[in-house]
């Protein structure tokens, strides 16, 4: 197998992922993936999660998922065929379905399954390489599913770096050491380039004893990864994806909104050093 190439082509891929579920992941795909494209990146989403919770969050119906994440693993499409626009201007998304349930045991004896996310990302650059009219996306978020199955490790392995949501509450720590362990396996063997780019704390009260000490518990074990922006515990966050919007988009002024835009430009940041490095 070779490398990847995204590192290299002014792509830059990371995989949003926590086995444990419950802890923002979704949220912060789809929140993230909107500031970043509010200050002017081209954003592809990609759904690899069989509950489609990404899709339906910025108002991708089932009835319109005609192409999914499943039919371009399965080597039936692309993803820039693939991609459907949101209601966000350079925002799109590789929807899901439950048909990603099936794909483990479909590829079980499958020696190139794990890689199969990054063939398709080398050949999105590709296809954008070959449309030089056309804005190519700067950026490529995977919303990973609540486990460390085939689907996530085929994210870790096209990815640059791994983003990692951490919630504000007992037991945020447990299964971090598995995922770490994880991360420095799929470095070791499949692919050298990934990293832990940052780690976000989610779901914080400050109101309560519990959140002020997992969030030093957090930042004493990841150190320097962890961002400086905490987000808050909101109702209008947990509102928004049943109306199908971004967080920024349905409630802008709301401090889960701010706290989106602190962590896109924290990322953009962290981005920006990366690439001067």
């Amino acid at each position: 197998m070779t490398d990847s190439t995204t590192g290299s082509a002014g792509l830059r891929v990371i995989a949003v992922a926590n086995q444990k579920g419950g802890v923002g992941k979704t949220t912060t795909t789809i929140n993230l993936g909107t500031a970043l494209a509010a200050v002017g990146e081209k954003v592809l989403i990609v759904d690899i999660d069989a509950q489609g919770n990404a899709s339906t969050g910025v108002g991708v119906t089932p009835d319109s998922r005609a192409l999914t994440i499943y039919d371009v693993l399965a080597g039936q499409a692309g993803l820039y065929q693939s991609a459907l626009r949101t209601q966000v201007p350079d925002l799109m998304i590789v929807p899901a379905t439950t048909d990603l349930v099936g794909f483990e045991a479909e590829h079980l004896v499958d020696r190139n399954r794990a890689f199969r996310l990054r063939d398709a990302i080398n050949g999105l650059i590709g296809t954008q390489q070959a449309m030089v009219s056309e804005k190519p996306y700067s950026y490529v978020l995977i919303d990973c599913p609540p486990s460390l199955s085939l689907l996530t490790l085929n994210a870790m392995v096209a990815a640059d770096a791994v983003l990692v949501p951490v919630q504000c509450e007992f037991f945020a720590l447990e299964g971090i050491a598995q995922l770490n362990e994880t991360i420095e396996q799929i470095r070791g063997s499949l692919n050298p380039r990934l990293e832990i780019q940052g780690v976000v704390l989610t779901m914080h009260d400050a109101r309560t004893s519990l959140s002020r000490e997992v969030a030093q518990e957090v930042r004493n074990y990841f150190g320097a990864k962890v961002y400086d922006t905490v987000i808050p515990r909101n109702v209008r966050v947990a509102e928004a994806p049943s109306y199908g919007q971004p967080i920024l988009i349905y409630d802008y002024d709301c401090p889960g909104s701010q706290a989106y835009v602190d962590l896109a430009s924290e990322i953009i940041n962290r981005e920006q050093a990366v690439k001067a490095a």
